[in-house]
C-alpha cells in the first residue's frame, strides 16, 4: 500500500480547499495509505475531513481562518513558527528581503511574505512518505520540497501564479524538488510556465474534481436565502479578497439601481475587505441591496435559488465556484480575465465581460431585460459537462509508476 502524505496551507472554505477534500474522497482506501498536515493547522472545513484521513497535526482547530479569532490564532502560529526549529536570523532576513522585494512592486502581500518563516518554523515529519503532495502554492510548496522525506514529490497550483504575487526569490528554487507540478488550467500552467520555463515540460494540468451528482443532492437540502425579496437575485461566491473584485461589483450595483433595476446582490463568503467593503456599501446608499452574508455550510440552495452567477475578479486559477453555478444550472457572468476564459464559450454558455463597473451593469442589465436570453443559458449551463476522470487517472499513474 503507497503512503502519501497531501500538506495545504490552511482548511478554510475556499475553492482549493474544497477541491481537496473531493480529491480525498476519490482516492482508493484500499491501494493508498493518506495523510495530511495542514501548515496553518485552522480552518472550518477540519470537520469534514474524512474519517479516514490520518492528520499528522497534534492539533487541528476547525477556527475560521477568517474571523477575529481565527485571524488572532493565525497570528499566533507566525510568531511560533519564527521561534520554532531555530535559524533566527536566517527566518529574519528571509523576512527583510521578501518584504524589500514586494516594496518594489509597490505592494505588500502580508501571506505571501510570511509563507516561507512559516515552512521553516513547521513541525518536521520524522515519517518517510511515498509520495508527498504540496496541494497548493506557498507555504505547503516551501515546506514539502525542503523537509518532508518521500520517493516523489508532486506539486499543485491553483493561481495565476504572475498576478498573484509570488516570485523565483521567494520560492528559493522549491519547485525542483517536484517531479510533477499540476496546475488546475491551461492558463495557469501557461502562466507558471512563464515565470518557471525550465519546468514547462513536468507542468500538467489537473482540473478540480466535482461531484456533481453530490452537488445536486445538497442543493436540494433546506437552507438559501431566507428574507422575502421577490425581485431579481445576483450571486457571488468567494472570499472577500482584493483579488475577487467586490469594490468593482459594489459599483457596478450603484449602477443597477440608479437604472431603475428590481434587483439584488448576495455574497456569500468572509475575508479580510469586509470592513472596506461595508464602508463602500453604505457610502454608496446599498445596505439593503449588496448584502454580505458571510459563510455557509451547504451554498448550494443559493445558486439553485439565484438568478444569475456573477463572478467579477481581477483573476483566478479556475474558479470552482463557477464550475458550481454551472452545474446548478445558473446563468454566469464573469470577467474576462484569467483562469475564467477557459470556464465557457461567451455567449454559448456565458457571458464574459471587462472588469469594470459599466460593463458589469450592462452585462446583468442584458438579462434583467430579457428572460428568454436568461433561459436559454440556463438550460446551456445545465448541459455542460465537466470531465476530470482522464487527469486523475493519470495522477495515479504518477503515484504508482512514477
Amino acid at each position: 500500500m503507497k503512503k502519501i502524505l497531501i500538506v495545504i496551507n490552511t482548511l478554510g472554505r475556499a475553492g482549493a480547499e474544497t477541491a481537496m477534500l473531493e480529491f480525498l474522497r476519490k482516492l482508493d482506501r484500499t491501494r493508498f495509505d493518506i495523510s495530511l498536515y495542514v501548515m496553518m493547522g485552522q480552518g472550518e472545513l477540519s470537520d469534514n475531513l474524512p474519517q479516514d484521513i490520518r492528520v499528522l497535526n497534534r492539533r487541528l482547530s476547525s477556527c475560521s481562518v477568517w474571523g477575529k479569532q481565527g485571524r488572532l490564532r493565525l497570528a499566533k502560529t507566525v510568531l511560533a513558527s519564527f521561534f520554532r526549529n531555530g535559524n533566527y536570523f536566517g527566518k529574519l532576513a528571509g523576512l527583510m528581503k521578501n518584504f524589500a522585494d514586494m516594496l518594489k512592486t509597490g505592494e505588500i502581500r502580508l501571506d505571501k511574505l510570511c509563507w516561507p518563516l512559516v515552512a521553516e518554523g513547521a513541525h518536521r515529519l520524522e515519517e518517510s512518505f511515498d509520495l508527498a503532495i504540496a496541494w497548493i502554492e506557498g507555504g505547503s510548496a516551501y515546506y514539502t520540497a525542503k523537509h518532508v522525506k518521500a520517493e516523489k514529490k508532486a506539486a499543485f497550483i491553483h493561481i495565476d501564479y504572475e498576478s498573484a504575487g509570488y516570485t523565483p526569490n521567494m520560492d528559493q528554487g522549491c519547485w525542483e524538488q517536484f517531479g510533477r507540478i499540476f496546475a488546475i488550467s491551461e492558463e495557469v500552467r501557461a502562466s507558471f510556465a512563464r515565470v518557471y520555463p525550465q519546468y514547462e515540460k513536468k507542468t500538467l494540468v489537473f482540473p478540480n474534481i466535482i461531484d456533481a451528482e453530490r452537488i445536486r443532492c445538497r442543493a436540494e437540502e433546506p437552507g438559501g436565502f431566507s428574507d422575502d425579496y421577490d425581485g431579481v437575485r445576483l450571486l457571488t461566491v468567494g472570499r472577500l479578497t482584493y483579488q475577487k473584485g467586490y469594490d468593482i461589483a459594489i459599483q457596478a450595483m450603484s449602477l443597477l439601481k440608479k437604472q431603475g433595476y428590481k434587483v439584488r446582490w448576495y455574497v456569500l463568503g468572509e475575508g479580510e475587505e469586509r470592513k472596506h467593503l461595508e464602508k463602500q456599501i453604505a457610502a454608496l446608499g446599498l445596505k439593503k441591496d449588496f448584502c454580505l452574508l458571510g459563510q455557509a455550510e451547504n451554498p448550494y440552495p443559493y445558486y439553485k435559488q439565484t438568478d444569475l452567477y456573477v463572478h467579477a475578479t481581477r483573476y483566478e486559477g479556475k474558479s470552482l465556484a463557477i464550475q458550481e453555478a454551472q452545474i446548478l444550472g445558473c446563468v454566469v457572468i464573469a470577467s474576462d480575465c484569467p483562469g475564467n476564459r477557459e470556464q465557457f464559450i461567451n455567449g454559448r454558455d456565458g457571458i464574459f465581460c471587462q472588469l469594470d463597473p459599466k460593463e458589469i451593469a450592462d452585462s446583468i442589465a442584458v438579462f434583467l431585460k430579457d428572460k428568454t436570453k436568461r433561459t436559454v443559458l440556463k438550460n446551456a449551463e445545465e448541459m455542460k459537462e465537466i470531465p476530470w476522470e482522464k487527469e486523475f487517472e493519470q495522477l495515479i499513474e504518477f503515484i504508482e509508476r512514477g
